[in-house]
């Protein structure tokens, strides 16, 4: 029997996310539900989806650029706030573009 491979959305995610997933999808896509399982309020449990939701879509990202890749994952994780990140998005967009030309 082969192997097969997972999407790459989901190999870059942590065994936790990955473990959230599969309740969210066993209780049926239910936060309330996953907020009991958890022991956690409702808006703990949303904005844990919301960053999984970020993280996937940072995977799709990442083959376009990787830099602006990085940025967002640094934003997602916390690292960096959000509108710094958002200049330096900008920023480099413009510096490329020009680069371009």
């Amino acid at each position: 029997m082969a192997m097969e491979l997972l999407p790459e959305w989901m190999a870059g995610l942590e065994e936790e996310d990955v473990a959230f997933i599969k309740k969210f999808i066993l209780a049926s896509g239910s936060l309330k539900e996953v907020a009991g399982q958890y022991g956690v309020t409702y808006p703990t449990v949303r904005l844990r989806l919301d960053r999984l939701i970020q993280k996937i879509k940072l995977t799709e990202d990442t083959a376009a650029d990787p830099y602006i890749a990085t940025i967002k994952r640094l934003a997602v994780n916390e690292k960096l706030d959000l509108d710094t990140a958002k200049v330096l998005i900008a920023e480099y967009k413009k510096t490329r573009n020009k680069e371009e030309l």
